[in-house]
């Protein structure tokens, strides 16, 4: 495949500025294929069709508010977790209330940043404030695993 063949100039180009979001929209991923599985709430809608494995997906936005939640909601934030993405998990019932205020496991994400954690919030408002504020020291980025060399027999 050629660079040409991969550019994003002519129609895709042009369209671009028309189609930018708008400042405060709501980006919904679905794990369904259709579209209209999204709640009122939703203004730009992702239907991945790709079932759990979405849950991935979820975890490389910029930061992750986990809300409530079961096995679903555990998977995301423990993918952003490893991604290396600011998370804030709202005291409600489920997940989101075990996991604010802990760090999910040993690793060091951020060298220099002692309190890196699932940073607890009380409420939404809450949560909003922290990743307005903490998401200028979440800017590293996951690079891929690392192949690990097997010591000689």
């Amino acid at each position: 495949m050629s660079a040409d063949s991969v550019r994003l100039d002519g129609s895709h180009y042009r369209m671009s500025p028309a189609s930018r979001y708008r400042e405060g929209d709501t980006i919904g991923i679905l794990p369904q294929f259709d579209p209209g599985e999204a709640n009122a709430w939703v203004d730009i809608v992702l239907a991945t069709g790709l079932d759990h494995a979405r849950n991935g997906l979820v975890a490389h936005a910029d930061a992750v508010v986990a809300v409530g939640g079961g096995a679903g909601t555990l998977c995301e934030v423990t993918f952003a977790w490893m991604y290396k993405r600011l998370i804030v998990a709202i005291a409600l019932p489920g997940w989101s209330a075990e996991l604010g205020g802990r760090r999910l496991d040993h690793r060091v994400r951020y060298p220099g940043m002692a309190d890196d954690q699932s940073f607890a919030a009380e409420d939404a408002r809450q949560a909003i404030a922290i990743v307005l504020e903490r998401l200028p020291d979440y800017d590293a980025r996951h690079t891929g695993l690392r192949r690990r060399r097997r010591e000689a027999d």
